[in-house]
């Protein structure tokens, strides 16, 4: 589990935090980079707006009220303010002040001639980066135009290098990408401690006890008490437990039952072929014995091929002819059939059909099993010379089969089990009589053909089995 879908997870939980703050990370990066150079630009720029009227003063009044001791002044607290280097040039470009004496070789030289277009349409010039010959630091650039009665006469230009600018960036970049990978870290060990908790330990715990029941521990059932999938998981697989411990039950009595059934009539066989070939049993009681020997071989034989019919229909290799047949003829054959053992309890059976013919889609030999199997439950169950009745009608493009009779009503207790495999609701009547397959096969027959078959006691009258098949018309 470990190894599996537990570290794929928290994997991918990790992957996607990282990514997700990684994201936040740059873009709160550069967003501060933006913020702190937007915020550089209005800084200098209040600065420039106070040298310009020093310099309309010394371009264009030309009053020489400033003094060149006055410009040092005013260019280094400008300059010290802002932490920038100042130039002062005329409108062709020409530097006229500088206030670093370490750029005093530049004055009367011409510089940003290109720029020149852009400033004397009142636009600001921002560059980062070198200048010719004259910057060789990769410095930020600010070139503000100075403008008097809509005239370019001149520019204010604060140079910066990015390295002092950027020094100030790195401490906050530090922070941020400090703060994101704490929060993986954080945020890793968080995943990972409650997917331990919330997924890796009820898988754990279900894949236990599924173990076990693989094991053949099929009374384990898993404790997990949770209003999420996984508690809806649990619930499913304790469901899963349920049927499975009902099934094995059910084997283990079928079991039971079918080595009950065999033995019986095996035991029955060898004790009376036992007798003759040992001469117990007299001669003139051998036919006779044999002749009971004989009748416990054919319910052997019915027993076997019921089962084998069950078998293969809850298989599903049970093979079906579907074909229009004319569901009356099928229930006048059956009868027929019982002809024998009707007359032998003296009973009274009473066939009524909705039409002279009904046609349904079903196969044949299957339905007359059906059809057997529910006439012959009915003539052990009902009293002697009591009455049957089995009758068709219609209800929208079903046909309802219905077969009464009025012998005694079935216990609550067995009504619940009569479709169970080797269910006798009278054991001491029917034992030599029945497999208790017959009800499961019907049943499993029609469920084959997509219909089913119910059953009702009826207070006062009797027992009633209704099957439905599909009209043809």
């Amino acid at each position: 589990m470990k190894k599996g879908i537990f570290s794929k997870m928290v994997a991918a939980y990790t992957i996607i935090v990282a990514l997700s703050f990684f994201i936040i990370a740059t873009v709160l990066s550069l967003w501060f980079q933006n913020y702190y150079f937007q915020q550089r630009k209005n800084q200098l720029e209040s600065n420039a707006e106070l040298i310009k009227p020093y310099a309309v003063d010394k371009f264009v009044t030309q009053d020489n009220n400033v003094t060149e001791r006055d410009w040092e002044k005013i260019l280094y607290i400008l300059s010290t303010s802002s932490n920038a280097d100042i130039w002062i040039t005329d409108n062709n470009g020409f530097i006229n002040q500088v206030s670093n004496k370490n750029h005093q070789q530049l004055i009367g030289k011409q510089v940003f001639q290109r720029d020149l277009d852009t400033l004397r349409l009142k636009q600001s010039v921002e560059i980062k980066g070198t200048y010719e010959n004259i910057l060789s630091t990769p410095s930020h650039i600010y070139i503000m135009p100075v403008i008097e009665d809509r005239s370019f006469i001149g520019s204010v230009i604060m140079i910066t290098p990015l390295s002092q600018l950027k020094e100030p960036l790195k401490n906050v970049y530090r922070i941020i990408w400090f703060s994101a990978l704490l929060a993986i870290i954080v945020s890793s060990i968080i995943i990972y401690h409650f997917s331990e908790k919330i997924i890796l330990a009820p898988l754990a715990k279900i894949n236990s006890v599924a173990k076990k029941i693989s094991k053949g521990e099929v009374e384990k059932r898993v404790e997990i008490i949770s209003n999420d999938e996984i508690g809806e998981l649990a619930e499913s697989f304790n469901s899963m437990a349920d049927n499975i411990e009902k099934v094995e039950n059910h084997r283990r009595e079928f079991i039971s039952n079918v080595s009950h059934e065999i033995r019986s009539p095996i035991t029955s066989i060898k004790g009376f072929i036992g007798g003759i070939l040992d001469g117990v049993i007299p001669k003139e009681k051998e036919n006779y014995y044999l002749s009971i020997a004989y009748e416990e071989i054919q319910r052997l034989t019915r027993l076997v091929n019921d089962l084998l019919d069950l078998s293969a229909i809850e298989a599903g290799q049970f093979r079906l002819r579907i074909e229009e047949l004319d569901i009356n003829e099928l229930i006048r054959i059956t009868v027929i059939k019982f002809e024998t053992k009707i007359k032998a309890k003296g009973l009274k059976v009473d066939v009524c059909f909705a039409e002279d013919n009904l046609y349904i889609a079903g196969d044949r030999d299957r339905l007359v099993q059906v059809l057997t199997n529910l006439v012959d439950n009915a003539i052990k169950y009902v009293s002697e010379g009591g009455n049957i009745k089995i009758c068709t009608k219609t209800k929208g493009d079903k046909v309802l089969v219905t077969v009464f009779n009025d012998g005694p009503l079935i216990s609550k207790e067995d009504i619940s089990h009569i479709w169970d495999r080797f269910y006798k609701a009278d054991k001491s009547r029917t034992a030599k009589m029945s497999t208790g397959l017959g009800l499961p096969i019907a049943r499993n027959i029609l469920t084959q053909l997509g219909e089913d078959i119910w059953v009702e006691n009826r207070e006062g009258e009797g027992v009633i089995f209704t099957f439905t098949l599909k009209r043809v018309k």
